[in-house]
């Protein structure tokens, strides 16, 4: 267990670590993609959130958030 928990922070800190991001303001639209881009599949997951992943290994490469403001709160 020791070892898969430390697997699992290693590999979110990886994550975090290639995050980038887009904002378009004028349609409320985030964007994020982890990692090198690389060709991906889209599925729309409901409520405004789209997650793309590699088909091949079946990573996620991102995400796409529609509507973000709605979703903060002040």
């Amino acid at each position: 267990m020791g070892s898969q928990k430390i697997n699992m922070i290693e590999g979110i800190k990886k994550i975090y670590s290639d995050v980038e991001f887009d904002y378009d303001e004028e349609v409320d639209v985030l964007y994020l993609s982890f990692g090198k881009p690389s060709k991906a599949i889209s599925e729309d997951l409901g409520n405004g959130i789209i997650l793309r992943y590699n088909e091949e290994n079946d990573n996620i490469v991102g995400m796409t958030l529609i509507g973000i403001k709605k979703r903060s709160t002040h």
